[in-house]
């Protein structure tokens, strides 16, 4: 019986030898000259994924798309959730005998991409293993871009998913049985679209893990790190080490440290919290400028900007970190001179934490050495102007910072200022650099200045002035003349080649200079990549204290954007304090601060505590500013919290532990679920979560359903809030129920406080002012003027309005019952009593 295989051309042998080795998951890219090829499967699942057309070739489906453009079709195949796997050539196919010897050289997936045409510079790019255990569950991330390697252990699954939206992961690996059990009982709530990636549970032995995690860090032992009882950590640490070494097809020697960190040194905000404070995402995707992260984004660094917004989804719970913060951003505040110095010195340093990567990884050009010179090179300077700040934490970070002077030497003497983007090009070197290529390069120059002077000879002997000597890369060195001119040509001239305009030809001395000229080129481009490789293995034995710098330039890039934030917007430095308290004076909503260039944004204060001022009930009418103002106090504390000074006249920020929101369900409605069970899956978490120590902010609570139904809840929800000793954490609950100001009578905790209004005959003025007191006034009616509703409408309900408020609606299928009429005590239904007179 004929093997098929015996069928197939020695390239698709080769290629059907790399499919096997690669994940079996992955489209495989197979390097053909100019051209990456897809066959078969991969061919019909690719093609219309990059949008590029699908043909066949003795019947095997194909397509293919040019090198020079692979990574932005790699894009698009990660976007789509695949992963890729890449095979090269691993020789110059004019040097090859026979078939070009080909290999898989790296495995990209979403968490494992190295290239900056498809990383964000302003996110870090997380991959993560997580391992249940019999009490905890291990989570280990690493951006390999960055060589950032942190373990953690959670208490549940509530506790994953609030370190996954954290953290917003590119992808998760979950060891196969783990992978299948959440895949028939539901995945854990994660931000979209991360990608979920099962492999073998063995790559999670706790053995091999720290085994492999003792080599690649350099030690006998992982307890120098607080690894010591964090066993489902380290576990979920060596199935990432292994993986990324999978994909990369060599050591990642990158990664040079790890870090152990504790969830509850954070303040924790969940997706919903995240969602509706729009702090690093806009609700709207086409408004970036209104979230915090907008706001705050004066960075000069990508480090920097990566680094603030893990600050901002991280707020501190520790009095003392915070301080350290604080000072940092009070001392550069104090000397703006110094301050913009600083951050213009920050700008000429580029990606130094990718770049070292990339180096490291074999990824990286003569270009990225020129990018980590340049940043080191700002370091003296940077730690000069250090000096002139009295800052503890600026003057750790000050230490920290290494110019590596040698390192910087070696490559100003080494690569040409303008370098171009191929190694394998040539011309990367300085003259005087290697004495070698100097020859190399002399002998190159030679030899084209010798076949010149051939075409000057050429045209002398045969009389043709318009004879050329030209190359390209298919005929190398050849004579071209016109056909007007073709009876000129001598003898010893060999025909080549005949185009529209004329014809081609060779001679022997042409040949020979060419070998002598190309020969030179092609030794030189040799010599240069093996120059360039040793020079690169020089860099990367610094790869630790380049990190170590990056991530310090980073620091003190965000505390320095912090500072310029807070100068030029008149923000002040908040006081922390472990007590649970917020007294704030003339806060200021720092997106719309920002935004608002026509006109003044007011101010409002804010007070409460867990005794006398723990839940502020506050009605007032739409549009008025009810929502924007406690989305305002739960921004001032977050920024408090993150080591920022707050848009306020002062303001005193007892620490909390959590953030809740509950302020609506745009989001939500895609999953199945209506407008109202969503509102109470929120407020369910709220109430089951929450703290003494948490912050609470509602809007509208019950609004989903009957009025009664949703007063009950609204109601009893407050009542909780306030008595539930486990419970009663601060809370501002804005509310359209009036009747809930009712609870401040019998309850000392509770305060009311009401949006301000003034109306001009029929004309209502929001005057944004929050103060002490209730309202039951809704102004409903008003708002739909403003909204367009036709005017025939808006007299009809004002009629309606009228009637229901004077008790006068007929018989004749309208209501007859005024709430002001039922708390007086007039015409009850008997269906119906008033709920909150027991």
């Amino acid at each position: 019986m004929t093997d098929p295989a015996s069928s197939l051309t020695p390239a698709m042998r080769q290629y059907m030898d790399a499919k096997k080795e690669a994940p079996p998951d992955a489209i495989l890219l197979f390097r053909m000259g100019d051209f990456y090829e897809l066959f078969f499967e991969d061919a019909r699942r690719a093609a219309p994924l990059m949008d590029v057309v699908l043909t066949k070739r003795a019947g095997v489906p194909m397509c293919g798309v040019p090198y020079h453009a692979v990574q932005s079709y790699v894009a698009r195949l990660l976007e789509a959730g695949c992963k890729v796997a890449i095979a090269e050539q691993m020789e110059d196919p004019r040097l090859a005998k026979g078939i070009v010897k080909r290999a898989i050289t790296q495995v990209i997936s979403a968490g494992t991409v190295l290239d900056d045409t498809v990383l964000n510079a302003g996110r870090s790019n997380f991959l993560i293993a997580v391992l249940p255990g019999k009490a905890r569950l291990g989570v280990a991330l690493l951006d390999v871009s960055t060589g950032d390697f942190r373990v953690t252990e959670v208490a549940d699954r509530a506790g994953l998913e609030t370190e996954l939206q954290r953290l917003h992961p590119a992808e998760c690996l979950l060891p196969e049985t783990v992978h299948t059990r959440w895949q028939a009982e539901g995945w854990p709530d994660a931000p979209a679209p991360m990608v979920w990636t099962p492999v073998d549970d063995w790559l999670f032995d706790l053995e091999m893990a720290r085994d492999a995690l003792c080599r690649q860090l350099g030690v006998a032992s992982l307890d120098g790190f607080g690894c010591r009882g964090l066993d489902v950590a380290v576990g979920a640490a060596g199935a990432v080490l292994s993986y990324v070494r999978n994909s990369l097809r060599r050591d990642a020697s990158h990664i040079t440290s790890l870090q152990v960190y504790q969830n509850d040194a954070y303040l924790v905000l969940d997706r919903i919290s995240q969602r509706n404070l729009e702090l690093v995402e806009p609700i709207f995707a086409d408004a970036r400028d209104a979230t915090l992260l907008g706001v705050l984004d004066h960075t000069a660094t990508p480090m920097g900007g990566r680094l603030l917004r893990e600050w901002i989804l991280r707020p501190l719970r520790d009095c003392a970190a915070i301080g350290r913060r604080l000072d940092a951003v009070e001392a550069m505040v104090r000397d703006p001179l110094l301050l913009n110095e600083l951050r213009e010195s920050l700008a000429a340093v580029r990606d130094l934490e990718r770049t070292i990567v990339r180096l490291n990884v074999g990824s990286a050009g003569a270009r990225d050495l020129l990018v980590l010179r340049h940043g080191l090179a700002a370091v003296p300077g940077l730690r000069a102007l250090l000096g002139g700040l009295d800052a503890p934490l600026v003057r750790d970070l000050a230490a920290a910072l290494a110019d590596l002077p040698e390192l910087t030497g070696l490559i100003a003497r080494a690569i040409v200022d303008e370098p171009p983007l191929a190694i394998k090009d040539g011309g990367m070197f300085r003259p005087g650099y290697n004495a070698d290529l100097d020859l190399l390069h002399r002998a190159a120059r030679e030899g084209k200045d010798w076949i010149a002077q051939l075409q000057a000879k050429e045209q002398e002997r045969t009389g043709i002035k318009s004879l050329k000597v030209r190359f390209n890369k298919v005929f190398g060195y050849y004579i071209e003349v016109t056909k007007a001119n073709l009876g000129q040509v001598p003898a010893d001239y060999i025909r080549k080649q005949t185009i529209v305009n004329g014809e081609r030809f060779i001679t022997p001395e042409l040949k020979e200079l060419e070998s002598k000229v190309t020969g030179a080129e092609e030794k030189s481009k040799a010599l240069e990549y093996e120059l360039f490789q040793a020079l690169r293995e020089q860099v990367v034995a610094a790869t630790a204290q380049v990190q170590a710098t990056a991530r310090a330039l980073g620091a003190l890039d965000v505390l320095a954007a912090l500072a310029d934030v807070a100068a030029r917007n008149g923000y002040v430095r908040p006081v922390l304090t472990d007590a649970p308290v917020l007294d704030i004076r003339d806060g200021r909503h720092p997106v719309l601060d920002h935004l608002m260039r026509q006109e003044r944004f007011v101010p409002n204060d804010t007070l409460l505590d867990v005794e006398e001022n723990q839940l502020a009930i506050i009605t007032g009418p739409n549009m008025a500013g009810k929502s924007t103002y406690i989305r305002q106090v739960a921004l001032l504390v977050l920024l408090a919290q993150m080591g920022s000074f707050v848009p306020a006249k002062s303001a005193t920020v007892g620490l909390a532990d959590r953030i809740f929101t509950r302020v609506g369900a745009a989001d939500d409605l895609s999953r199945g679920q209506s407008t109202f069970m969503v509102e109470m899956v929120e407020a369910a978490n709220i109430l089951n979560n929450a703290t003494p120590r948490s912050l609470i902010i509602l809007d509208e609570i019950g609004r989903g359903t009957s009025t009664f139904d949703g007063l009950s809840l609204a109601w009893a929800v407050a009542e909780y809030l306030h008595d539930h000793a486990p419970v009663k954490a601060r809370t501002l609950f804005a509310t359209h129920y009036h009747e809930l100001t009712e609870l401040a009578l019998t309850r000392k905790g509770v305060k009311n406080y009401n949006v301000a209004v003034r109306e001009w005959g029929e004309k209502v003025i929001f005057l944004r002012k929050i103060l002490p007191g209730s309202t039951d006034k809704s102004y409903g009616i008003h708002v739909a003027r403003l909204a367009g509703l036709p005017r025939a409408v808006i007299d009809r309900a004002n009629e309606v309005l009228a009637n229901l408020e004077g008790n006068a609606i007929n018989e004749a299928g309208k209501p007859r019952l005024a709430r002001s009429r039922r708390k007086a005590g007039g015409e009850e239904p008997a269906a119906q009593p008033w709920l909150f007179e027991f």
